[in-house]
């Protein structure tokens, strides 16, 4: 084989790199730290609604997240595989997040749920779509792990701002305490943010271009080898797996700040937001040091570990404490938000090596279809353990905040901010002892990707 080096890639390209994702964690960010407590809290939709709703979405999460990955790893058109689904599913997803908020409000709990339901299912197919191509264009732009780490550092961190802001335009306009309740802000604002996300998302799909000796010269796997490659593929397995525990993580925290912030601690929501957020955001570069010395794998670990046990320390620590270990929780969950897709380019990788073809879309399809339910299971988690330690909600006290929680329902807040996903860490952590792309073995696997890849150009290059 021919011997090749990793695509280098400039600053400006990282930077358009990250403005998608800038756009696509925008609309997630307020989706997920506002739908609860929307839904529940200002519309009163009991648990057992939302629970139903959370169990059907979670069925079609299990369908589309594999079918488009799978579709979209065997579509060839001049734009390649992934860019034409960024780029024309954008409107339709700025639409369906909006949709969302438009909830016709006093209406009885089964139109709700019907709105709750449909809304959420059209949003999260658009979501889909743009998530899936957009982390699967990563693997293929280059074979460099510094390179590809490189791009998520910049994904994360515009990633982060897009989070930041799904608190801070939320917060401002969401109903308050001791104000007469009134959507009309709020749905406003959200316009605003479907909007805003989608042009970003547009934006990066006319710099980014993919590579043609993947979408020209690979022929695609039929379905029951791409089903058989993908299940076979033992460090897959077990990176799914430990993202799982870190997405079960991610939705439990962002569902419980806002109640945190209001009832646990009484204080301004945005307090825990920079908490939390800004030692996220220096703690992002700071995973190439990381690397560095410990290897990307080594590197996601020991980041669990800082998250978990901060996590788990809300528990025991005094509530003027809570703040410290939020910050201290999210400089670790800066390797989760920066590594985790540089762990799956490497089984991208290895994959093209056994199957010969490049399939990121079939690995990050089937990993949501595998994780996806972790964002259910917190969304129906969150509802019944605040119902089970009696918590009081906004409708039941005549539309106004009840304060003066009692002492079970602030355990049960702690529970979904502090117990249940510093132990998801913890686990998640020691997961990852069993990943087998480290030290030698993943030296050569790069080494022989890079020849592999010469071959396709050279391949490619005779053809035209």
């Amino acid at each position: 084989m021919t011997e090749s080096t990793p695509k280098h890639l400039s600053l400006g390209y990282k930077v358009t790199w990250g403005v998608a994702a800038l756009g696509t964690s925008f609309v997630s960010g307020t989706y997920g730290a506002l739908l609860p407590i929307f839904y529940q809290d200002y519309l009163g939709l009991t648990a057992k609604w939302i629970a139903l709703a959370s169990t059907i979405y979670a069925i079609w999460n299990a369908i589309n997240d594999p079918l488009f990955g799978y579709i979209t790893d065997s579509t060839r058109s001049k734009l390649g595989r992934r860019i034409p689904y960024m780029r024309y599913t954008a409107p339709f997803l700025a639409l369906t997040f909006i949709l969302v908020w438009f909830a016709p409000r006093g209406a009885g709990s089964g139109v709700l749920f019907a709105w709750m339901l449909g809304a959420m299912l059209l949003y999260d197919t658009a979501y889909t779509i743009i998530g899936l191509t957009y982390s699967a264009l990563l693997p293929e732009v280059t074979e460099s792990d510094a390179e590809r780490n490189g791009l998520q550092i910049s994904s994360s961190l515009f990633g982060l701002l897009g989070m930041i802001l799904g608190f801070l335009i939320p917060d401002m306009f969401r109903p308050k305490a001791g104000v007469a309740p009134t959507f009309l802000p709020l749905q406003v604002s959200m316009i605003v943010v479907g909007i805003f996300s989608a042009a970003m998302i547009v934006i990066t799909t006319f710099r980014v271009r993919e590579r043609p000796e993947f979408h020209q010269g690979d022929q695609p796997l039929n379905l029951r080898d791409a089903l058989k490659y993908t299940f076979t593929s033992r460090a897959f397995l077990i990176l799914v797996a430990q993202n799982f525990m870190s997405i079960l993580m991610n939705s439990l925290i962002l569902g419980a700040l806002f109640y945190t912030a209001d009832y646990v601690l009484k204080t301004s929501s945005m307090l825990l937001v920079a908490c939390l957020f800004v030692p996220l955001i220096i703690g992002v570069p700071l995973t190439t040091l990381i690397r560095r010395k410990l290897g990307v794998v080594g590197a996601q670990q020991a980041l669990l570990l800082v998250a978990g046990a901060a996590l788990l320390s809300i528990m025991v620590v005094p509530n003027a404490l809570i703040p410290v270990c939020l910050a201290l929780a999210g400089f670790g969950l800066s390797g989760p938000q920066t590594l985790t897709n540089v762990l799956f380019a490497q089984v991208a990788d290895e994959d093209e090596l056994r199957s010969g073809v490049r399939r990121e879309g079939a690995f990050f399809g089937v990993n949501a279809l595998l994780t996806k339910p972790a964002q259910s299971v917190a969304l129906a988690l969150s509802p019944f353990i605040l119902e089970a330690t009696a918590f009081v909600t906004r409708e039941a006290n005549g539309g106004q905040i009840f304060l003066n929680q009692p002492e079970s329902a602030l355990w049960g807040i702690k529970l979904l901010v502090g117990l249940i996903p510093g132990c998801a860490m913890l686990l998640g952590a020691l997961i990852l002892v069993w990943f087998p792309l480290r030290g030698a073995r993943l030296a050569q696997m790069q080494a022989d990707v890079l020849a592999l890849h010469a071959e396709k150009q050279a391949r490619l290059g005779k053809k035209s």
